[in-house]
């Protein structure tokens, strides 16, 4: 059977996946009952499973052999206001990631796929944190990992429905929580205190006079400032704020993470408080393997024609996948951009999109991983 007989057979069940998993949405690290789903997918098909004792998370695995592919997707959702009330909601599209690991994973053992080496399906929590990634590889579950896939849907003006991209340059984010400790002081006696806000506000300023390598995207901005009580007649010496950094490259994230730390040093002193900086998260640039990206193009034509292959996705969006390529620079890694129709946008708390795109990724990455295995397979090795 092949992949179109084999995605005409389970499109009911790849669908009956997604809406279970969109209805059932958990929050990072607390995806227990997601990753126990997918553990009975998996081992209700003979599938080699792990699961960690400290951590969400389902790793699954087939075949044997010391080269090894790797399909990764995150599992966790996101926690925000729909219709009035705080909810876990799928607004980033990890539903439909998972389906579509899970998608690839029936369609390969309904075609009796027996990789040449080894092929994971890696389920990943806590991408939202931008911590899942790290404690993945903390877990040595990349270790042996040739090739690495990965898989995000795009916004429909990045990439329109019917069409998909072979890479997704993201950007560095860095998020910062800061507080300014000073003394409180009354409205009619400031000379005995420091007013926090007044300080909050050059920091802002100073922040807009950071000038970096304009060719190269950055922003350092804001993001929330608390200080004061109800007592209007005193200037509050304490505040809290956090900061959004974005850069496009990791070297310009290194140099404008410095700069905010100058500026916060030089505001301590000017203003005889104590500012202290701690960075809440962080995700790091992508690194896209031309190889990979080769191989996942070739996919996206065969499925969906030349004409519906468009260039790599440039965002300045975030995503912890390339901590992988990071950490382990050997890894052949790609992800793809697929276009689903996906409005009004990603994060939005009534995100919605096309799921029968669900079923062209699903070729799509079955496609790259054994156009993966027959390019190479046993015949490059892992150092």
């Amino acid at each position: 059977m092949d992949i179109t007989q084999s995605l005409v057979k389970l499109r009911p069940r790849i669908i009956e996946i997604f809406d279970h998993l969109h209805a059932h949405p958990e929050t990072s690290w607390n995806e227990v009952n997601t990753t126990s789903f997918i553990t009975d997918i998996l081992t209700e098909n003979q599938c080699t499973v792990t699961t960690f004792a400290d951590c969400t998370g389902v790793i699954g695995e087939m075949g044997e052999g010391r080269f090894t592919v790797g399909l990764r997707s995150d599992i966790d959702a996101l926690w925000q206001e729909v219709h009035d009330t705080f909810q876990a909601n799928h607004s980033c599209g990890h539903d439909g990631h998972m389906a579509l690991a899970l998608g690839v994973f029936l369609v390969l053992k309904e075609m009796n796929f027996q990789p040449n080496g080894k092929l994971k399906f890696i389920f990943q929590p806590a991408e939202e944190k931008g911590t899942g990634a790290l404690k993945m590889i903390e877990e040595k579950v990349v270790d042996d990992m040739d090739y690495l896939y990965g898989v995000h849907l795009r916004p429909a003006e990045e990439v329109s429905d019917g069409q998909a991209s072979p890479a997704i340059v993201h950007g560095a984010a860095q998020f910062i929580k800061g507080e300014i400790i000073g003394t409180d002081a009354h409205g009619a006696r400031p000379h005995q205190g420091q007013n926090a806000i007044e300080i909050g506000a050059s920091f802002v300023t100073m922040l807009n006079n950071i000038h970096l390598n304009p060719s190269i995207p950055y922003s350092v901005k804001m993001t929330q400032f608390s200080a004061g009580g109800e007592s209007s007649n005193i200037i509050p010496g304490k505040a809290t704020f956090s900061l959004d950094l974005r850069a496009q490259k990791n070297e310009i994230m290194k140099d404008l993470t410095s700069r905010v730390k100058k500026i916060a040093e030089a505001l301590a002193h000017a203003h005889g408080v104590e500012i202290n900086l701690e960075s809440s998260s962080y995700v790091v640039a992508a690194h896209v393997n031309e190889q990979a990206q080769a191989i996942m193009a070739e996919a996206i034509s065969d499925t969906l024609g030349k004409e519906n292959l468009v260039p790599p996705v440039i965002t300045t969006g975030g995503e912890d996948f390339h901590f992988y390529t990071l950490r382990k620079p050997k890894i052949k890694a790609t992800m793809l951009g697929l276009g689903c129709g996906l409005t009004p946008g990603l994060h939005h708390p009534l995100m919605t999109f096309n799921k029968e795109a669900l079923l062209s990724g699903i070729e799509i990455l079955t496609k790259a991983i054994l156009l993966t295995f027959d390019k190479h397979g046993e015949g490059e090795r892992h150092e």
